[in-house]
């Protein structure tokens, strides 16, 4: 009894006195490696070491390509025999590769050598109607060693196609998927000497071997896949490099490089202390067992002319769930891993705008993004306990690992009383499991208000190549599912065997204002937000598909 200690928690305290989290980091590797270039330019690299072509069976055997090939003065032009054998063993789609002599600028024969690749897409009709025509999930399939050969030296890609046109920049979004960021490997640093160029450079071809004369495709393939890029770099961060504080840096970044190059774009955030003062229940709820402080991130573009001009705002929500640990109902040791991607909603919806405000699209966009770690301490929201939300609705929590709903029921609700005259609310996250069963891992699975705005999505999705197919919009059937005896409702459905993907969409739209008259689609990209344990990028092409940018 003489040796009792009597211990108070203060249950808010470690949100007033953040830890240097940075001493939390033991990787020293991943600032060491370099990653590749990746430039759109119809002015090809000389001497190249990987020479890809990428369309159309019927395109690649005729003379269009030979003559193409021979235009490329450095390399030793293939007889069209050559070509037609490389394709023929190529049955229906694949690719075929072979070494060819390079030659210098006067034509004359060198001892080194290039690989000469080919990428032969499906025919457009072995393509369903629920794929984009380009077959842009082939492309970065048939790229997946490109990182590797762009560490090392450069690699020219010519695609060509009688529509590039349309397919352009689904094609660049593509191509960026497959050249990753984040390297932290010890082995897979860039030591090339900084003489020799690296990177990859792609151009765009007609069906006559003409390059694209279309400034604004371009540019737009430039955006896109520069916001894929930071998108998927987001996402393969492990937690202890991005964290809520990391995170929110790298969106002042963003708006900083945007307010550089002329743009009107604004910062803010609501940190800690300030969401729980604020009524976000929700996102302070979730986050408030973490070392790093949860945070509400608000990004606004307006374009040239002012917001009177615009054809209409859009609020674009993201989950930002740096890491989930389900919180006190514990994730699984397999379920666990690679919660690291737990954030990719907010990754797709940052860049997105990133690309929209580049290409000065005439729209007026605002960002919300919650970013918060779902950790376990003493601080840890528990089950059943009550959230008031700030919708002002009360949720009884009996899932701590269906967090990502409380989180986004914060953003939608600020989207419709806080912000005005908002014409469109989409969130996008990887919010259940239940999608890959409902939609697969291609398509995200896609609540709509309104048959308007699904369609629109649908088609936005099949423009872009990010893929997304309609979930079933019930609410007066699914939200009964979330009944609670003690609260406005349950953050979780009694029968996962009801549409549960769909209720976890309902359960966000329940906290939009009454009164907003705007339409709303949610985005679950749980499948297509991650492949073979690589982030994707997924959804900054479909942001730029939705907001109908050149190209898309």
């Amino acid at each position: 009894a003489d040796h009792i200690i009597s211990i108070s928690y203060n249950r808010t305290h470690h949100l007033e006195t953040t830890p240097n989290i940075a001493t939390m980091n033991l990787n020293t590797t991943a600032k060491d490696n370099k990653a590749s270039s990746l430039t759109f330019s119809p002015k090809v690299i000389p001497r190249t070491s990987e020479v890809i072509l990428i369309g159309r069976q019927e395109l690649l055997k005729s003379g269009t390509v030979v003559a193409l090939i021979k235009s490329l003065s450095w390399v030793v032009v293939p007889y069209a025999d050559i070509l037609h054998a490389m394709i023929k063993t190529i049955k229906g789609s694949g690719k075929a590769s072979t070494f060819m002599h390079v030659r210098d600028e006067a034509g004359i024969p060198l001892e080194e050598t290039t690989t000469l690749t080919i990428i032969v897409l499906p025919p457009a009709s072995k393509i369903s109607r629920n794929d984009n025509t380009f077959a842009p999930h082939f492309i970065t399939d048939s790229l997946s060693n490109l990182h590797s050969s762009a560490c090392e030296s450069t690699v020219q890609i010519h695609v060509i196609d009688g529509q590039i046109d349309e397919m352009m920049c689904c094609t660049a979004a593509a191509i960026a998927r497959a050249l990753p960021l984040y390297h932290s490997k010890s082995t897979n640093k860039n030591d090339a000497s900084e003489n020799v160029a690296t990177g990859v450079n792609v151009s765009f071809y007609n069906e006559e071997g003409q390059t694209i004369a279309n400034d604004s495709l371009w540019q737009t393939a430039r955006a896109v896949a520069e916001g894929v890029r930071l998108s998927a770099r987001l996402g393969d961060m492990p937690p202890a490099e991005l964290n809520p504080d990391t995170y929110s840096k790298e969106c002042k970044d963003v708006t900083a490089a945007l307010v550089a190059n002329g743009a009107n774009v604004t910062f803010q955030e609501i940190v800690g202390e300030e969401l729980k003062d604020g009524g976000y229940g929700g996102i302070y709820g979730v986050g408030m067992a973490a070392q790093c402080p949860p945070r509400m991130v608000i990004m606004t573009y307006t374009p040239d002319g002012g917001e009177d001009n615009a054809k209409e705002h859009v609020v674009l929500c993201g989950k930002g769930v740096i890491y989930d640990t389900g919180g006190l109902a514990l994730k699984p040791k397999i379920g666990m891993c690679g919660m690291k991607h737990d954030m990719g909603g907010s990754a797709g919806v940052l860049g997105g705008f990133q690309a929209s405000v580049q290409l000065k699209l005439p729209r007026k966009i605002t960002l919300i993004l919650a970013i918060v770690e779902n950790a376990i301490s003493q601080h840890a929201v528990r089950n059943d306990d009550i959230l008031t939300m700030k919708s002002g609705k009360t949720v009884e929590i009996n899932n701590t690992d269906a967090e990502g709903r409380l989180i986004l029921a914060d953003c939608v609700s600020h989207a419709s009383n806080n912000v005005g005259n908002v014409d469109v609310i989409l969130d996008m996250a990887t919010l259940t499991g239940a999608q890959l069963v409902c939609t697969g891992k291609k398509h995200a699975g896609i609540l709509a208000k309104t048959r308007k705005m699904e369609e629109r999505i649908v088609n936005a999705g099949l423009k872009s190549g990010d893929l997304c197919f309609p979930m079933l919009y019930f609410p007066e059937l699914l939200m009964v599912e979330f009944a609670s005896k003690v609260a406005d409702m349950k953050n979780s459905v009694k029968d996962r065997g009801n549409a549960q993907s769909s209720c976890a969409g309902h359960f966000i739209e329940s906290h939009i204002d009454e009164n907003y008259e705007g339409d709303w689609v949610h985005v679950d990209m749980a499948g297509p937000d991650s492949k073979n344990e690589r982030a994707t990028g997924y959804g900054v092409a479909l942001v730029l598909g939705l907001l109908e940018a050149p190209g898309f």
